[in-house]
């Protein structure tokens, strides 16, 4: 026989630098008056993050385009599928009640979270979730020798061949990459992406806001090595893509995971 499977309730986990939106929720019994995240449930044919998205906007009032998702991470339990979206505020807002289910929104900083009286069910997550704000991926591509590893007449045009590759990578950083893929935990990851041109590539014009290009102003391993070092500085667990063995060293040498050219186009 087969089983029932419940609609998978979808949450939302916004992170607004060191403040996290909460709602008090309204509902009779044992949760009245406990603080979780804004919540739902999916909706006919879409995607988990398209249920955040919209559950975000009708219960919060979340503008469309105001947030990047960081991680999603989702707790399958067979009948009942748990789906926390991270989120990061990158259009400031103020949130507004639009759903009878809150009676208060607020924007709490992370160190006073268990101050405040939790629903059971996200007391009992907020130590792992906590420990995974702590990790933000990024990719740095070296555009050229990714470029180079398919004879498809890239030599032709190459700062073209840098677009079509930009344009591709930028599908990561918003379908997201499985944590396995990047060494962390965690079911789906969307890490920050930089590609590093040089040379004749450096002319690309048609870039996608989400993917940082970064132009070598002279040797395009240096760059990449540099783009590395800052973002290691800054916290994030760094993968960087060539197939360079010694590039490979120099970028392992500052603390980044290297992958090859392979890996990439497989994910792309």
């Amino acid at each position: 026989m087969a089983r029932f499977r419940i609609v998978p309730e979808v949450y939302l986990l916004l992170i607004d630098g060191d403040r996290l939106l909460m709602s008090r929720r309204f509902n009779t019994g044992y949760e009245d008056g406990r603080y979780s995240l804004v919540a739902g449930h999916v909706d006919g044919d879409e995607t988990l993050a398209e249920a955040v998205a919209r559950e975000a906007k009708e219960e919060a009032g979340v503008p469309d385009g105001s947030i990047r998702p960081r991680l999603l991470s989702v707790l399958d339990l067979d009948v009942w599928t748990y789906a926390t979206l991270v989120g990061d505020v990158v259009e400031p807002f103020e949130p507004t009640i639009s759903d009878p289910e809150s009676r208060e929104l607020a924007w709490v900083p992370l160190d006073e979270i268990t101050d405040r009286p939790l629903h059971p069910g996200f007391a009992g997550s907020w130590d792992l979730l906590r420990g995974l704000l702590d990790v933000r991926p990024a990719i740095v591509v070296d555009a050229a020798n990714v470029v180079g590893s398919v004879p498809d007449g890239w030599w032709r045009d190459r700062a073209g061949a840098a677009e079509r590759l930009i344009a591709r990578v930028a599908e990561l950083t918003t379908g997201g990459v499985d944590g396995a893929q990047v060494g962390l935990p965690g079911s789906t990851w969307f890490p920050e992406i930089s590609v590093v041109v040089e040379g004749q590539a450096k002319a690309v014009t048609a870039t996608d806001a989400d993917v940082h290009v970064v132009r070598a102003e002279a040797s395009g391993d240096d760059a990449i090595v540099a783009e590395a070092a800052r973002l290691v500085a800054a916290g994030r667990t760094v993968t960087v893509v060539t197939s360079d063995r010694e590039l490979s060293d120099r970028s392992a040498e500052v603390g980044a995971t290297v992958r090859g050219a392979r890996w990439l186009l497989d994910l792309v």
